[in-house]
């Protein structure tokens, strides 16, 4: 087991250098961050904004949003709340939408490479939107309801390019005779992480958590707010639940939730943190529309079904490579010494360069740093040993297993 403990009274200094790596890490990730008091009014707002700022939330600028990167708590301790006991995280830039109609599996795997027609009632998958050429156009979660209806969380930052991809392949799918069509939601999204998630939520459900796994959903009440959609997943490794929710009661669900001493806000810095902790992906630093899901390694993905039939944008490139393997692979990077940021060159032991990190950052749970990136194929094994140039200087690293933290996904065993 990896250790689970931040013991500052042995890193005072690693501690001061990581909390300053770990925020400008944060601002890297979202690639348009800034402080957002000078250009608040150009902003979307979600509506938890106010609430935000009132409980001492540092607003940033990301995707086009005005959001939280942090609270009064210092990242890391935000960071191992959330990985020793539960945290809010406010999520309501992503896009949600619903696909309705007789049609609505096929028209959403004419998009993505996942098998949705698999999928029992209320059971979600995470897939991706792939283009012709093979490569990763965003990943997003669709969720089989038992309402009729797919339900689809997909990213802020290709919010715009999501939609107007799905609409214009709507309007295709409809004129070709199909019977579907889309909805977007204007709802409140709200991240419940950490392993006291269920003794936290339990008392304002109904419905008993125990049986609600990993990637099912249930459409239920939540501490009295109706009409709210719970579903066990999450960015962060952990146990935990996104809630999707009327946006008049995100503010009374949020504040009860905190009425919990287990509970606290946390923002994007540590949400960043932990998800590369987990060996997730963040949509345009680890995958994006040069990678295909060979490449990232995510050819979990794609149905076994889809694989056969080929019939997902960009099939007749990926099922190709899952056999003859492609040139370069996304792996994990540990290393000590100075933090690996983004675009940090990797090289061989001998100095020759193979590759790139997407996303690096001091692992407060782990004390050294770990990163993501992508290599040549015959560096990708797990144990190769690799140097990563930081500030001109080759420092040694390890490639190394991903998740870097063990994950805690409740499987009801």
């Amino acid at each position: 087991m990896f250790p689970r403990m931040f013991c500052a009274s042995r890193f005072g200094l690693a501690l001061r250098v990581q909390r300053e790596s770990l925020w400008n890490v944060t601002l890297g990730a979202a690639r348009q961050e800034r402080h957002a008091s000078s250009s608040e009014g150009a902003l979307k707002k979600t509506e938890l904004f106010d609430f935000h700022r009132e409980h001492g939330g540092k607003m940033v600028e990301f995707a086009g949003w005005s959001m939280p990167v942090q609270y009064k708590d210092s990242h890391i301790n935000s960071h191992m709340h959330t990985r020793q006991h539960c945290s809010i995280f406010d999520v309501s830039h992503m896009l949600q939408t619903k696909i309705h109609g007789k049609d609505r599996v096929k028209f959403m795997e004419s998009l993505i490479v996942g098998d949705v027609a698999e999928l029992k009632d209320n059971q979600g998958t995470l897939s991706l939107f792939t283009n012709e050429k093979g490569g990763i156009m965003d990943d997003l979660i669709v969720t089989k309801t038992d309402q009729g209806y797919l339900y689809v969380v997909s990213n802020a930052g290709c919010a715009d390019k999501d939609s107007a991809h799905m609409e214009a392949k709507m309007k295709e799918f409809k004129a070709a005779g199909h019977d579907a069509d889309m909805e977007y939601l204007d709802e409140s999204l709200i991240a419940l992480q950490g392993p006291s998630m269920a003794q936290v939520l339990q008392p304002g459900l109904t419905d008993d958590l125990s049986k609600l796994t990993f990637m099912t959903s249930v459409l239920t009440s939540v501490f009295g707010i109706q009409g709210c959609r719970v579903t066990r997943c999450g960015y962060t490794g952990e146990d935990g639940v996104e809630i999707s929710v009327p946006r008049s009661g995100v503010v009374a669900l949020t504040e009860r939730l905190l009425s919990n001493s287990e509970v606290r806000l946390a923002g994007l810095g540590a949400r960043d943190s932990l998800r590369l902790e987990a060996g997730l992906c963040l949509y345009g630093n680890d995958i994006d529309e040069t990678t295909t899901p060979v490449e990232a390694t995510l050819v979990w993905t794609i149905g076994k079904r889809r694989r056969q039939t080929k019939d997902f944008p960009g099939a007749e490139i990926i099922v190709p490579q899952i056999k003859a393997k492609t040139k370069r692979k996304r792996v994990g990077i540990v290393s000590t010494g100075p933090p690996v940021r983004q675009h940090t060159p990797i090289l061989s032991p001998e100095g020759k360069v193979i590759g790139e990190v997407t996303s690096g950052c001091p692992s407060p749970c782990l004390k050294q740093n770990v990163a993501m990136g992508y290599v040549e194929a015959a560096f990708s094994k797990v144990g190769t040993p690799v140097q990563v140039e930081v500030r001109k200087k080759a420092v040694k690293a390890v490639v190394s297993k991903m998740p870097f933290v063990p994950t805690n996904y409740y499987t009801g065993q």
